[in-house]
């Protein structure tokens, strides 16, 4: 039997059923996208609130609305589950689960091992299998496609095996899933000819590349590229420290130049869920290899430590002020890793509010998107009301993330001394000393 032909038939007609593991910031946008382009959908996710919400219309992603979301699922095009048996007739299975970095700062592959092994169990002759999941170059063949194979299958011919690196950048208002180019590698031709029939219908633009390998290192060389910049950036604001200038100023005339250079901006340190993570995926595949990615070490030190330079300002800041950092009343504004979303994962304001508390602070953090957070030793900080009262009760406030909501001629009228990570408050001025990164 023509496999290939009889799934290619499936996809160009719509009548194929997608299934996708993880539905996260990642694996719901995507489902959306299949739906509303005519497959039928079915969303596997392990945390059955999430299911429930699904299956009741409600989005928990603030990238997706419910007003989008409920009409897919009222009118049958997508659905939720828990059970992978429920994936047993689909004829694409896309797997979107996190990979996050064990402390030792080592790939945690077990969500992706996990999934492969479950997907394994329902994979049937005329199925694609596309990973989504961010990881260093080699997983899809070496991790996925064994698992998949185990049963004799044969790869190009009765299931077909891709990677599409997810692009997902949360909060963006401009791109999405359907504007975004798709970049796809599959493990033989005929399964980069089936993935890019996938995606076509859901997304503007198909970027097919020769391998799962080069697919899987083009994510790692973009969220690099953003990795390094960011270091090479931070270090400089820590240079101008140094010598009394302002960095935001340089930079500002530097990218008045029209070409050859590319503004970055410094900050608190790195956050969320690709940035900090993806190029040390990279870094350890390498390592392997007996190769030291220099480039990507440094840069991740230097990022690391941004959030130690944001208390060292703060203790100057309140030393200029004759108060010690210890027993002082520090206010963190913001807590999510990045501007008007409400994830916390990996965020540098974790580090500063534990770091300013562990150096003797009575810190507090207020975020318009984050109720409450989880700190080291199971404990849990929730976001206090910004009011007049408490930015003047207040030592020092700190803006860790500049969100849209915050009136900063409001908290510079309010608050005695604001450490500005951000620049958010470039153009406001306030009763407040200002200390800028």
């Amino acid at each position: 039997m023509d496999y290939k032909q009889q799934l290619l038939d499936r996809l160009h007609n719509r009548t194929a059923t997608v299934g996708i593991v993880g539905m996260g910031y990642v694996g719901l946008p995507l489902a959306v996208e299949f739906a509303r382009a005519g497959y039928r959908v079915v969303g596997l996710d392990l945390n059955q609130q999430k299911v429930d919400q699904l299956n009741a219309g409600v989005s928990y992603i603030p990238d997706v609305s419910t007003e989008t979301l409920a009409p897919l699922v009222e009118t049958g095009c997508l659905r939720g589950t828990t059970s992978y048996a429920d994936l047993a007739e689909a004829d694409t299975i896309s797997i979107c689960v996190p990979t996050p970095l064990r402390k030792t700062k080592d790939p945690d592959m077990s969500y992706v091992i996990d999934a492969a092994n479950n997907v394994a169990t329902v994979c049937h002759a005329g199925m694609l299998v596309v990973l989504e999941s961010t990881t260093y170059p080699g997983t899809t063949d070496e991790v996925v496609l064994p698992r998949l194979l185990s049963n004799g299958l044969k790869v190009g011919e009765d299931v077909f095996v891709a990677f599409s690196p997810e692009r997902v950048d949360p909060g963006n208002p401009v791109y999405g899933v359907r504007n975004t180019p798709k970049v796809v590698g599959g493990v033989t031709p005929a399964c980069v000819e089936v993935v890019t029939a996938l995606y076509e219908p859901a997304v503007d633009h198909v970027v097919p590349v020769s391998s799962t390998a080069a697919a899987e290192m083009v994510k790692l060389l973009e969220n690099t590229f953003r990795a390094v910049n960011i270091g090479l950036v931070n270090e400089m604001a820590l240079m101008c420290n140094r010598l009394g200038v302002n960095v935001w100023e340089v930079i500002d005339a530097a990218s008045t130049k029209p070409f050859g250079f590319m503004p970055f901006y410094p900050g608190p340190g790195l956050g969320g869920h690709c940035i900090p993570i993806d190029p040390l995926y990279l870094s350890w595949k390498l390592r392997a290899l007996n190769y030291t990615a220099r480039f990507i070490d440094l840069a991740s030190e230097v990022n690391t430590q941004m959030p130690y330079h944001v208390v060292t300002m703060v203790m100057e800041a309140l030393n200029d002020e004759g108060k010690a950092l210890h027993g002082s009343t520090i206010g963190v504004l913001g807590m999510a890793y990045k501007r008007d979303i409400d994830d916390v994962r990996e965020s540098p304001a974790l580090d500063i509010y534990e770091l300013l508390e562990n150096k003797g602070a009575a810190v507090s953090f207020n975020d318009p998107y984050v109720a409450s957070v989880r700190l080291s030793g199971e404990r849990k900080a929730s976001s206090v009301e910004m009011t007049a009262e408490w930015l003047a009760a207040q030592d020092c406030v700190v803006i860790v993330t500049n969100h849209s909501a915050y009136d900063v001629d409001f908290i510079l009228s309010h608050a005695k001394v604001v450490v500005d990570t951000r620049n958010a408050t470039k153009g406001h001025t306030g009763t407040a000393r200002i200390v800028r990164l």
